[in-house]
C-alpha cells in the first residue's frame, strides 16, 4: 500500500512492474470502448454492404464527410435500400402537366398566390431586380404557392440518383440498353448518361449533409419531392447553400417562409443573369438554369404575363393597391 492507492503487480521478463489500479481501470476502459466502436463500426459497413450503399458512402467519406454521419444516415431503417436505378438516356418530361399549369383555373390561382404575398414577391424585386410577377409564377409552378412542397426524403431521392454510376447499376443498365454482347455505340451512351447523373447529383448528396449541418437537422428529416427538392421554390441542397437568403431578417434562412423564399428564388435568378431589359432569348437562358424544360420555361414566362397584365391587376385589387402603396413610398 502506498498513499492509500492499491497496486497490481505484473511480472516482466523477471521484473516486477507496478501498475496503479486507477490506471489499469482506465486503460481497460478505453480498450473496451475501442473495441465497442470498431464491433459497432463494423456491423454498420456489413449493413450498407447489404443495403447496396457502400460505393456511396465510400465516396461522401473520401471527400471529407464525417464517415459516421454518412454510415449512420444509410444505415438507419428509414433509409431504403438501394435497389438499382434504371435510368433513360434521353428523358424527357411529359407536357400534361404543363398544360394543366397554363390554364385558367391554374391562372388564377397564381394570381391569388402573387396577391397573398405580394409583399414578399415586391420586396425580392427591390432586393434582387427580379419581377415580382416573375418569382410568384416560379413558385405557384414549383409548389403550388408552397401548397405542395413533397414529403419524400431528399437524401434518398437524391442518393439514388447519384448511385447511377455504381458499377453495378451501370452494369445493369449497359445490359438492359445495349444487350448482350453489348452494342459499343449505346453502351457508351449507357456510360456518359450515368456519369452525368453522378456528377449532376453527387454533389446535391454531399449538400444535403452540409445543410444538415448548418441547420442542425437530421439529414434524414429533410423532406421535399420525388426530385429530391424542396421548400416553396424547390431548390436542390446546393441552391439553398449557395442562394439562401434571410428575407425577413429573423436570422435564419428557411424556403417554407414565404419572404425567405422569394428573396431566395431572386437570387438566383439573378446570380444566374437575369438583367432588365432582357431579350427573349436571354431570359429564357436564365430560367434554363432553374429548369432545364422548356415545356417549364414557357409555362413560367406565360403565367408571369398573365399576372402582371392590366386585367390581372383589376381581378386582384390586392395586388394594384400594394404595388401603388410602394410606388408612393
Amino acid at each position: 500500500m502506498h498513499g492509500g492507492s492499491q497496486s497490481a503487480g505484473l511480472m516482466l521478463q523477471g521484473e516486477i512492474v507496478i501498475i496503479r489500479t486507477p490506471i489499469l481501470v482506465t486503460f481497460v476502459g478505453v480498450l473496451l470502448a475501442a473495441i465497442a466502436v470498431q464491433a459497432t463500426a463494423s456491423a454498420d459497413e456489413a449493413v450498407l454492404e447489404r443495403r447496396g450503399w457502400r460505393y456511396l458512402v465510400d465516396k461522401l467519406a473520401y471527400d471529407g464527410v464525417p464517415r459516421a454521419d454518412v454510415a449512420a444516415a444509410f444505415t438507419d431503417p428509414r433509409m431504403p435500400a438501394f435497389d438499382g436505378l434504371r435510368f433513360a438516356l434521353a428523358p424527357h418530361e411529359s407536357s400534361t402537366r404543363y398544360r394543366q399549369l397554363r390554364s385558367p383555373a391554374s391562372v388564377r390561382a397564381a394570381e391569388r398566390c402573387r396577391a397573398r404575398y405580394a409583399s414578399a414577391f415586391r420586396n425580392a424585386e427591390a432586393r434582387e431586380g427580379v419581377p415580382a410577377g416573375l418569382i410568384a409564377a416560379i413558385v405557384h409552378v414549383e409548389s403550388s404557392c408552397g401548397n405542395a412542397t413533397g414529403s419524400s426524403s431528399v437524401l434518398h431521392r437524391l442518393a439514388r440518383l447519384a448511385m447511377a454510376n455504381e458499377p453495378a447499376n451501370l452494369a445493369r443498365n449497359v445490359l438492359d440498353h445495349a444487350g448482350d454482347p453489348a452494342d459499343p455505340a449505346i453502351a457508351a451512351r449507357v456510360h456518359e448518361r450515368a456519369a452525368y447523373l453522378e456528377r449532376t447529383f453527387y454533389p446535391e448528396v454531399r449538400g444535403v449533409f452540409a445543410m444538415a449541418e448548418r441547420l442542425h437537422l437530421d439529414p434524414l428529416d429533410i423532406e421535399g419531392s420525388s426530385a429530391g427538392a424542396f421548400g416553396f421554390p424547390q431548390f436542390l441542397p446546393t441552391s439553398y447553400l449557395r442562394y439562401g437568403v434571410d428575407g425577413n431578417g429573423d436570422g435564419h434562412v428557411s424556403l417554407y417562409d414565404m419572404d425567405d423564399a422569394a428573396a431566395s428564388c431572386a437570387r438566383f435568378l439573378a446570380a444566374n443573369g437575369w438583367r432588365s431589359n432582357l431579350t427573349l432569348a436571354e431570359r429564357r437562358r436564365v430560367i434554363w438554369q432553374y429548369n432545364r424544360s422548356d415545356a417549364y420555361i414557357d409555362t413560367v414566362l406565360t403565367l408571369y404575363r398573365q399576372i402582371e397584365s392590366p386585367r390581372a391587376a383589376e381581378r386582384n385589387p390586392r395586388v394594384a393597391k400594394n404595388d401603388a402603396r410602394r410606388r408612393t413610398r
